[in-house]
């Protein structure tokens, strides 16, 4: 965990922006696989997380915003559950490290929800995500409706969580140094007759034997066209490329989230080079529009004529690239967003709501297709950590479908787009902090011109 004044100054922060009632945040309970006692892997809320570091299943805290105080509920272990778990730091030892003197026991949670009910007080909470939290929320108040998710708490824990200290940074960049060690194992792998598990399982060793997991599961797939592919049961063969999106956690849980995308055996193809080297030069323009002020959906919006221009230059596309992109014919290659906000969550601060974290109340979301995936829209800040992934993708069922009801023949040249059916996909992502002037790269590099990622291939 970071220094106790970190978690003081965190809380203080939030009383100060909710400016009055209780704020209740519950911390994550093991959740079982398939049985009670076994259990997934603990992954503690991200919410909970960032204001009181306690990194163990059921706690819950109430921040008194009128009083000034904070008080975690939970229960110390018994010699039993001490039997199977062995020693356990008290309650109490483990809150004064992170400056909250009050702890409860767990039962005494709903007693102190209900009184400040019947007073008549506000009870901020956030949205939940975990069906065990939602049924939680309704055992703590019995008979009455419980609030719904304060629109003001997510607001205040949005401003504050988008933008990373100094110490946040130094957490994912201990993670980024994880996942560059992943990414190197994963191009040298990649060699034909690998099935693509055994460099799933390589990488997700690497993080473990770190001491840390990954940030999310790891797609490595030879049909990188499925955004988020789960699948490892591919065998590699010469002329295959491979979209690599992994990322490990910091001990702490900040996260990282790097694409590289890899030429099975060593080297890419003439026609993969010519590909690869469009979605790398609009990610030299993402990258080089990135400062404070400009909208994401702008750097989205340039991106993606970039994407075109080089389609054009192959011969895939025709026609006016930003015509092209007004009219939505971009979203056939490049469905999804150039970038989300990363911090606690890979894409952070999600389960608050995207909209919430991505947009304001002048910047909405686009409906259309393509667009309505993209997370962030709104002007960054200094301090805001995002992706920046661009990539294109040869999706056989989107380009049948878009070919029998004629949509967009007036950019795209389907007979041309035919002989790509299939490419798959190619996908390169870096992680940025954006600085007073433009933004900065995280992390040691990881190879990503052609050069550098052959060169690593072929070792």
């Amino acid at each position: 965990m970071f220094d106790r004044n970190v978690y003081i100054r965190r809380s203080q922060r939030l009383k100060t922006q909710v400016q009055a009632g209780l704020i209740l945040l519950l911390g994550n309970d093991e959740s079982p696989m398939n049985y009670a006692a076994n259990a997934y892997p603990f992954r503690q809320d991200s919410t909970f997380l960032y204001f009181f570091g306690l990194d163990q299943p059921g706690l819950a805290a109430v921040i008194d915003v009128e009083e000034g105080t904070e008080c975690v509920f939970g229960d110390d272990p018994t010699v039993e559950e001490i039997v199977w778990t062995g020693p356990m730091p008290l309650l109490r030892d483990r809150c004064e490290r992170v400056g909250v003197t009050q702890t409860a026991p767990g039962d005494r949670l709903a007693q102190v929800l209900n009184e400040a009910a019947r007073r008549g007080r506000t009870i901020h909470l956030p949205p939940q995500y975990r069906a065990e939290n939602v049924q939680k929320i309704n055992r703590l108040w019995g008979p009455t409706v419980p609030p719904s998710p304060s629109v003001t708490l997510i607001r205040a824990i949005v401003q504050q969580r988008s933008v990373k200290s100094p110490e946040e940074i130094e957490q994912i960049e201990a993670a980024l140094d994880i996942s560059r060690q992943m990414h190197i194992t994963a191009m040298q792998m990649a060699r034909p007759g690998v099935v693509e598990r055994e460099v799933a399982g390589a990488m997700e060793g690497i993080a473990l034997s770190n001491g840390v997991r990954l940030a999310y599961p790891a797609i490595f797939s030879t049909h990188g066209q499925t955004m988020h592919n789960p699948y490892y049961d591919n065998v590699l063969n010469a002329g295959d490329i491979i979209v690599n999106d992994c990322g490990a956690e910091s001990p702490l849980h900040y996260a990282s989230d790097i694409t590289r995308t890899i030429p099975v055996g060593g080297r890419f193809s003439p026609r993969q080079r010519e590909v690869y080297s469009i979605v790398l030069a609009a990610q030299e323009k993402a990258l080089g529009m990135a400062k404070p002020g400009v909208e994401w959906r702008e750097v989205h919006r340039r991106t993606a004529v970039a994407l075109m221009e080089g389609l054009k230059e192959l011969g895939l596309v025709k026609g006016d690239p930003q015509e092209a992109v007004a009219a939505g014919a971009h979203t056939m290659f490049f469905p999804c967003g150039v970038g989300h906000m990363m911090g606690l969550d890979v894409h952070d601060m999600e389960a608050l709501g995207e909209d919430y974290v991505g947009y304001t109340g002048t910047i909405r979301r686009n409906p259309e297709f393509g667009w309505r995936y993209l997370r962030l829209a709104k002007a960054i800040e200094p301090g805001f950590v995002i992706t920046v992934e661009p990539g294109i993708y040869f999706i056989p069922q989107l380009i049948d479908q878009w070919r029998a009801g004629k949509k967009h023949r007036r950019f795209i040249k389907y007979d041309k787009v035919e002989e790509y059916r299939d490419f798959h996909g190619i996908r390169i992502e870096d992680n940025i902090l954006v600085t007073a002037n433009g933004c900065r790269i995280l992390g040691r590099p990881i190879p990503k011109t052609i050069e550098d990622v052959e060169a690593m291939a072929s070792i």
